[in-house]
């Protein structure tokens, strides 16, 4: 298992400034293969308002409740402290202290701890960044998305410069490495995917490469448009799960496709 300058706990922050891309799906999926693999796994949902990763858990929990219930492995859903403090400075402070004492208190019994972050800026949401040892971005294969992380040049199709996003990415990174002296490592996931070799898709890809150069990430396929990532969520089920609904899902070659793409993520995550 990867650590951190700490020895503790490999730290997964799933961050985009841009809401819909997929970050809590992401995030829900990844654990259940974690958990399926015998890890110890934690998660923090730093989008107090949204709250989609802990209601996915909340709801994961309800199924496993039902009567005649699944035994459905169910990652530790920690609640963080919140600041009451009116001033925004103080709060965010305290903030920060509260969120890294979370992370110490469950790296002691956890092998991985996943945050989610909202997709806004907020002083949490960059807190929740500069604890990671891996970042993935999920980012829907369209220029509104990529807008997030770079500067287009209308005129030729080319990196102009890095956007907002990436620039707080960088900012947490040195936040990161002034903490405990550790590295993140980021990867932007190009998320639903269509099979259909378009125009759009192959500038898309173009833009991507040349920015990971310039601004250090890894790239990976995401997840394709498939209906069945959004159909689970209510269940608290993933694509994971899919062994222990036989008789009530018919599984298809998309399904099993599904199912490899996440399995691809796991991988590129690089936690042996």
């Amino acid at each position: 298992m990867t650590q951190n300058m700490n020895g503790a706990a490999h730290v997964v922050v799933v961050g985009n400034e841009k809401g819909g891309s997929g970050k809590s799906t992401t995030a829900m999926h990844l654990m259940v293969s974690l958990l399926r693999m015998g890890r110890r796994v934690a998660a923090i949902d730093l989008d107090l308002r949204q709250r989609s990763l802990a209601r996915y858990i909340e709801n994961r929990r309800a199924t496993a409740e039902e009567p005649g219930g699944r035994d459905l492995p169910i990652p530790t859903l920690a609640d963080l402290t919140v600041s009451a403090c009116p001033d925004p400075e103080t709060a965010a402070a305290e903030d920060d202290g509260n969120l890294e004492a979370l992370v110490a208190a469950l790296a002691a019994d956890h092998d991985v701890i996943v945050i989610d972050t909202p997709g806004n800026d907020t002083a949490l949401s960059r807190s929740g960044h500069s604890f990671a040892d891996t970042l993935i971005t999920p980012l829907n294969d369209s220029f509104v998305d990529l807008d997030v992380l770079a500067r287009v040049d209308r005129r030729n199709l080319s990196i102009a410069g890095p956007s907002h996003y990436a620039q707080m990415v960088w900012e947490q990174k040195m936040a990161r490495a002034r903490r405990d002296g550790g590295s993140v490592d980021w990867i932007v996931m190009r998320n639903r995917l269509s099979s259909l070799d378009a125009r759009n898709k192959r500038d898309m890809e173009r833009l991507i490469r040349d920015l990971s150069r310039r601004i250090g990430f890894r790239t990976v396929p995401g997840f394709g448009e498939r209906v069945i990532y959004r159909e689970l969520f209510h269940r608290g089920l993933t694509l994971m799960d899919l062994r222990d609904l036989a008789g009530e899902v018919s599984l298809s070659m998309s399904h099993l496709a599904a199912r490899q793409e996440v399995r691809a993520l796991v991988e590129a995550v690089r936690l042996p």
